[in-house]
């Protein structure tokens, strides 16, 4: 049954491998739920659950600082709301088209089932490269794509956040012209400053809900992140905020990248340089060297993987770990990695981890922490409130902590225990199958 449901979905979205991918994995993780569950297999849950409610294509115009003309293609994928407004950020790069957005919108759909809110699978954003452009180019690009946007969101219908290329900036910019068009101040962007609805932890949540989650695996082993060599790969939000917690629990993080190459330093990777660099003068990664001579700076971002370490953070973008990076790290002792970054290793590269008995922490379970962190922003804007840091940082410590036990108890009903890959996708699932089932045919 999931082999020609699986089928259908390659022959209806041709060409979008990366959708392809995502649906296979879940639809193979859930298989025993669907035999279990009769009532779903009647009611095509699986069948519905991969198509999305809404997919929604279209036009960006914007001119640039030489009055040239440009045009981008916008999109907004609203998935699945059994359980809560769409929910799921908006990124902006070249690399993106219908698939990308497609793959990243479906796996949403499960990480926000599994932190427990109010919140169903969307996701969006545009080919517009931010990179290079002036403030004053990014803002007149997130005002045109705005204005096609602002007619399919709200804080109750779908609430967009930042991705790759959608920061403090973009957000702002994007809901300045929300606010201006629909004459309202709501919580519909989440990210936002902290002196209009941001939450605090916002910034950090990813990285840190990643090492929240990495403790309780951590934990399970009898291990600890204290004297651990971590490699990091990435140098935005995600990776920062996992090198920063890392190094307060004592770990010793010795390389991170970019798009362009990585960072080796075995005294450990000075974080204030990075943040520097990459915050404040966006400037390359390969300028750390310069003020860090014993550190080393290799071309081509994916060698960061030959880089011996006892824990592996995958905190850039999807299928950077391949089976032969999976296969090296094994050889040179890795024992746990954890995904920060949306499906950042190949299927291939998972059996490799799963096979040598590497702990192993897949992105719609560990890296779930930014999602919740804005599902927490939504609820103190419908409160008009704003929590401490350490209020809304415990909320999310606990979140994590109750994520990991979910996907634990999933594998280990489903007779697959420590495959947190099953777990995750099992547990995410249920409930929207639930949802979904209780709701009818809509």
């Amino acid at each position: 049954m999931v082999k020609g449901i699986i089928e259908q979905v390659k022959k209806r979205n041709p060409g979008e491998a990366e959708f392809h991918q995502a649906v296979e994995e879940v639809l193979e993780s859930i298989a025993p739920v669907l035999e279990k569950h009769p009532e779903y297999k009647t009611a095509k849950i699986a069948e519905r659950v991969v198509e999305p409610e809404r997919q929604l294509m279209f036009r960006v115009p914007w001119q640039d600082d030489k009055g040239q003309v440009q045009v981008n293609r916008g999109f907004r994928i609203e998935f699945n709301s059994a359980i809560g407004p769409y929910k799921g950020g908006l990124r902006f790069h070249p690399s993106v088209y219908l698939g990308i957005i497609k793959f990243l919108g479906f796996e949403q759909i499960f990480k926000n089932s599994l932190t427990g809110l109010a919140m169903g699978g969307g996701k969006g954003g545009a080919d517009f490269d931010p990179k290079g452009k002036s403030d004053s180019e990014v803002m007149r690009f997130c005002q045109s794509f705005m204005a096609e946007l602002f007619r399919h969101i709200g804080p109750d219908t779908d609430v967009p956040a930042g991705d790759i290329g959608v920061g403090g900036r973009e957000i702002g910019f994007m809901y300045g012209m929300y606010k201006k068009l629909r004459n309202e101040f709501t919580g519909v962007l989440t990210g936002k400053g902290l002196d209009w609805g941001g939450s605090l932890v916002r910034t950090e949540a990813t990285g840190y809900g990643l090492i929240y989650f990495l403790l309780e695996m951590l934990k399970d082993m009898g291990k600890s992140l204290k004297g651990a060599a971590v490699v990091s790969s990435g140098s935005g939000n995600v990776s920062i905020y996992a090198v920063q917690k890392c190094q307060e629990l004592g770990a010793k993080v010795v390389a991170v990248s970019d798009s362009n190459g990585y960072v080796v330093d075995p005294e450990g990777i000075k974080l204030n340089t990075v943040k520097r660099l990459k915050e404040v003068e966006r400037k390359r990664i390969s300028e750390y060297v310069k003020e860090h001579t014993g550190a080393k700076y290799h071309e081509g971002c994916n060698g960061i993987w030959t880089v011996k370490c006892d824990i592996a953070l995958p905190n850039a973008t999807q299928n950077e770990i391949d089976e032969k990076a999976a296969a090296k790290l094994v050889e040179n002792g890795v024992w746990a990695v954890a995904e920060g970054a949306n499906m950042p290793s190949t299927p291939e590269a998972i059996k490799v981890f799963l096979k040598n008995k590497v702990a192993f922490g897949p992105a719609k379970a560990a890296n779930a922490g930014g999602v919740a962190t804005s599902g927490l922003e939504m609820a103190q804007n419908s409160q008009r409130l704003s929590w401490s840091f350490e209020e809304t940082d415990k909320y999310l410590e606990r979140i994590m902590k109750n994520i990991y036990a979910q996907a634990k108890k999933a594998s280990e009903e489903y007779d697959q225990p420590g495959n947190l890959v099953v777990g995750a996708n099992i547990a995410g699932f249920e409930k929207v199958a639930r949802a979904m089932y209780a709701q009818g045919l809509v």
